[in-house]
């Protein structure tokens, strides 16, 4: 059985534990062991995480199957961005999953959750960035409609950034 909830600040340290092994797995290859360790030190610890869940303009969401968790995501409604005409746009400023769920297609319900969220609250779209050495996350969201409309140098460390595509998915 598959669930999908708001977290609540309860919820911090799944989303830290899920958080350091995923983003882990996901960015290995992107930057230095050291910047990607500092990253997670700085962004994947306790009180960040609390921080962030107790900012109401935060949405984040767990999904679970059978009980266990399995992936999270956040999004930020009306996040606006100079690359992207329409208003009323939310940012899906994080998806991910734990490896061994991957083939339960998870990741695209926790899209199709975040779209339908979005829809729900008058969002006209939602924009993200990947990393652009991420293809299966490229992938991903080409074949769910997103389209590339820009780039970006995401700040990993204070001495490592990494190249990210833009993307942006129309959702009326």
């Amino acid at each position: 059985m598959i669930s999908i909830d708001r977290a609540t600040i309860e919820d911090y340290k799944i989303i830290v534990d899920i958080g350091k092994v995923s983003v882990e797995e996901a960015h290995r290859d992107s930057s230095p062991a050291k910047d990607l360790n500092e990253f997670l030190e700085k962004n994947y610890n306790h009180e960040a995480i609390k921080s962030e869940l107790s900012n109401e303009k935060n949405i984040y969401t767990i999904i679970k199957v059978d009980g266990r968790p399995a992936g999270f995501s956040k999004l930020i409604f009306n996040s606006e961005h100079a690359n992207i005409e329409q208003k009323n746009v939310a940012k899906l400023d994080r998806i991910y999953l734990l490896r061994e769920f991957f083939d339960l297609k998870l990741g695209y319900e926790l899209l199709k959750f975040n779209i339908d969220l979005s829809k729900n609250n008058n969002q006209n779209g939602i924009w993200l960035f990947t990393w652009t050495g991420n293809n299966r996350a490229i992938k991903f969201y080409l074949k769910t409609g997103f389209v590339i409309i820009g780039s970006h140098n995401y700040q990993v460390s204070k001495t490592h950034s990494n190249p990210n595509h833009q993307m942006f998915l129309k959702t009326v």
